[in-house]
């Protein structure tokens, strides 16, 4: 098992908010949105400053998921996610 960040993904493409967007207005670090990108664990500290930009609970931003089917299923729905930004 592993924690994936799709949901927060997704609450940004629903708020058509930029990671950068993210990044700024919660002022976490650009190593830690980097982690985020490649869903790596990050601090609880930094989930709290996203949930508290974002108006959410950790559990709408974290899922945990088996490693190699969601794997697929991420990188699946990211490369529709930038599709429909562009």
């Amino acid at each position: 098992m592993r924690i994936s960040y799709r949901p927060l993904w997704v609450i940004l493409a629903e708020r058509e908010m930029t990671k950068k967007e993210l990044r700024e207005k919660s002022g976490i670090s650009t190593a830690s949105l980097a982690k985020l990108g490649k869903g790596e664990n990050l601090t609880t500290d930094v989930l709290l400053k996203i949930c508290e930009t974002l108006n959410c609970n950790i559990n709408e931003i974290v899922e945990t998921v088996s490693n190699e089917n969601e794997e697929k299923k991420e990188k699946a729905e990211e490369e529709k996610q930038n599709i429909n930004r562009h």
